[in-house]
């Protein structure tokens, strides 16, 4: 068995976390951005593969107090890093915080650390010097209230490195926040899918991937697949048992925008994550979206002010979406923004909102529930005629 620690962004721990119970493995505890789970040495193929919405999969190597640096450097060497790292491992101590310690100096904790970690090799492996050229193992170290977490990143680049955004806009959302969107609206492959402003796709391919049930890390390389301690067998099985899992399910996730630039780099996009013949895009402006389907889901992430428009713009922009939604009066909607005034100008209050952090930026995913399709008859209930885009421009 081995200890991991999916890291996330704040406000997403809960969904994380029914992503971990949902691939079988048991959750420890959680913690603000960190979902502690336990598993096989299989679980880390299958978490780095799997999981849409965390940032990366850490493999716990030890937690314990320190108030010193001495303390750090002793607690750190007793740990069995030669379980994990070769005498070729390249183990950095690649990323620190710390955050109300008494080991304040984030430098000096690194050097500590790494330190305590080769001293520990040399003795256990005979070795007295290292090249480093071989796979590699970050060193993650997290110091909270003087407890020490220290921990080997699996995941090398981070989760949200799917593999196939070769383009995007100039305030791209992450890969993983724009699956979250998805999981926390509750689309399902049968309902009608759009957004309405969407960029280079980001939420709609993620969308697509999801209704498909697609791995995320299908096309993309991980640290630990070069760690002999997991071994290219667990690799294997995983990636044979992620390409199994696609269903045969056929469905469109729509998405439409304004720019062209835009709606060219979401073609592409969709074509590298393989999810070309389950999402349309088309060039219309939010003013003109209408439509006679039922029941249907808008997840979108519009400019927030910040970053990309002026206050000015963003208001009105907010008052023509408010103004469109409400013609489709059997929808749900799931809008992100970090703009406070969002309600007053789209003209309704969200049934509920929720706190989230987009990158460092506090946001927040503002949640209008339609009603839902019945039970039967569900397809023949959302297949009426429709303005909105149906396909590829």
């Amino acid at each position: 068995m081995v200890r991991l620690i999916a890291t996330t962004a704040f406000g997403l721990e809960s969904v994380v976390k029914r992503e971990i119970t949902d691939l079988g493995y048991e959750v420890d505890r959680v913690e603000n951005g960190r979902v502690h789970f336990s598993g096989g040495v299989d679980a880390i193929p299958r978490a780095n593969l799997w999981l849409r919405c965390a940032d990366r999969v850490l493999l716990e190597m030890g937690v314990f107090k320190a108030v010193t640096f001495d303390e750090l450097f002793v607690a750190t060497k007793a740990l069995p890093w030669e379980d994990w790292i070769p005498v070729d491992g390249s183990f950095p101590a690649a990323k620190i915080t710390s955050v109300k310690s008494t080991l304040f100096s984030k430098s000096d904790g690194q050097r500590i650390v790494k330190k305590a970690v080769v001293e520990r090799l040399k003795e256990v492996c005979g070795v007295k010097w290292f090249a480093e050229d071989g796979a590699a193992y970050p060193i993650h170290i997290q110091i909270l209230k003087d407890e020490v977490t220290l921990s080997i990143d699996t995941s090398g680049s981070g989760l949200n490195k799917r593999g196939y955004r070769k383009y995007a806009g100039g305030a791209p959302l992450k890969e993983t926040m724009a699956a979250a969107l998805v999981k926390l609206s509750h689309w399902q492959p049968h309902r009608f899918f759009l957004d309405p402003l969407c960029g280079s796709g980001t939420i709609v391919i993620e969308a697509a991937m999801i209704g498909k049930n697609m791995a995320p890390g299908l096309r993309r390389h991980f640290a630990a697949e070069k760690w002999d301690a997991v071994g290219a067998d667990l690799w294997r099985q995983a990636r044979q048992e992620a390409e199994a899992a696609i269903n045969d399910k056929t469905f469109r996730c729509l998405g439409s925008d304004i720019d062209p630039a835009a709606l060219k780099q979401a073609r592409i996009n969709a074509e590298h994550a393989g999810v070309t013949d389950y999402v349309a895009f088309q060039r219309l402006p939010v003013q003109k979206i209408e439509t006679q389907r039922r029941f249907g889901v808008v997840v979108t992430n519009p400019p927030y002010g910040e970053r990309l428009s002026d206050e000015a713009g963003v208001r009105v922009l907010y008052r023509d979406m408010g103004v469109a939604f409400a013609g489709l009066t059997d929808w749900s909607f799931f809008i992100l923004t970090a703009y406070q005034d969002f309600e007053e100008c789209f003209g309704k209050k969200a049934t509920k909102n929720r706190k989230l952090y987009n990158s460092m930026l506090k946001t927040y995913l503002y949640q209008y529930f339609g009603p839902l399709p019945p039970r039967k008859g569900q397809r023949e209930a959302i297949a009426g005629g429709s303005t909105a885009p149906e396909a590829e421009e």
